[in-house]
């Protein structure tokens, strides 16, 4: 019987993009909190500190918040 995972293999990990603001092209998508619309694609910029951390591209506004969401979660854990 064959295993079920690879083993050994490199776990690839986002590291978020750190920037000033969210551009001024991205579009604010209403009803969500942090998802702004970017070419076509769903982006959250989350503030941490005095930055904006962006966030992978998604293809559903639902994704984007639920990555901010975690990464404010997880900012709040870091400050304990």
């Amino acid at each position: 019987m064959k295993p079920l995972r690879q083993q050994n293999r490199v776990v690839i990990s986002y590291v978020p993009r750190v920037e000033p603001a969210p551009p001024d092209h991205a579009e604010k998508v209403d009803g969500y909190r942090d998802v702004w619309l970017l070419r076509g694609k769903y982006v959250a910029f989350v503030l941490m500190g005095e930055n904006f951390h962006r966030s992978p591209v998604f293809s559903v506004p639902e994704a984007a918040q639920r990555w901010a969401t975690q990464m404010r979660q997880q900012d709040e854990l870091d400050e304990e």
